[in-house]
């Protein structure tokens, strides 16, 4: 497989932070840096890797809190969101305050991830879809030539991202999973934002959350 995707998971709510590793060029980029940052940012000094990018898939506390992190090992390394998620992301202090956690304001992104753009990773790369209902400016990674998808908290095993926050919308978040996930090829391995990797197959015929409305108005 040309790309790896190591797991760095940490904090109260066990995020998983992605370090996607062209291993052919040495390439990096991490996604969704959180509690685990320091020990992913550490692997990619250790490894001497080629490191490019930090990509969010979303701007959930969890998922961006180790984006200061990263900054301060490799302070110019560009920083990616899509602009809905923008604002959600600049509040970061008084969405963790929500959770109890005291938290600063993390460095501002410097490029737009958009639907149907192309992030190149060494002799691989990922397509950006858009693919909001758990946060404003949802977006998943895909790498279609290896068969990986960063879906962040779209869809985990056996289960779906939670709708109840600000911004979510669970119609939404279904019509998401239908377009976005479930037409990908079944064999395809999803890294979610929280628990172990599947694949799409598992989850449209195993996840109770999309089993009845396979084929039907949802998903």
């Amino acid at each position: 497989m040309v790309v790896e995707v190591r797991t760095f998971t940490g904090g109260g709510f066990a995020e998983n932070a992605y370090l996607a590793v062209c291993n052919t060029t040495g390439v990096a980029a991490a996604v969704d840096p959180g509690a685990d940052s320091a020990r992913l940012a550490n692997t990619i000094l250790s490894e001497e890797l080629d490191f490019q990018a930090v990509l969010l898939t979303h701007a959930h506390f969890d998922h961006i809190e180790g984006v200061s992190t990263i900054r301060e090992t490799f302070p110019e390394v560009p920083i990616w969101l899509h602009p809905e998620a923008l604002g959600m992301y600049r509040s970061f202090p008084d969405h963790a305050a929500r959770f109890g956690i005291v938290a600063e304001s993390q460095p501002e992104p410097t490029d737009e991830l958009l639907h149907g753009q192309r992030f190149e990773l060494g002799e691989t790369a990922f397509d950006v879809r858009y693919a909001p209902g758990h946060a404003p400016g949802h977006v998943i990674l895909v790498a279609e030539d290896t068969s990986v998808a960063l879906v962040g908290d779209v869809v985990f095993q056996g289960s779906i991202g939670r709708t109840d926050l600000p911004g979510g919308d669970f119609q939404m978040l279904m019509t998401s999973i239908r377009n976005q996930v479930l037409t990908l090829p079944d064999h395809t391995v999803l890294y979610p934002g929280h628990g172990p990797p599947t694949t799409v197959e598992a989850e449209r015929i195993g996840n109770p959350f999309l089993i009845s409305q396979y084929g039907g108005e949802l998903a």
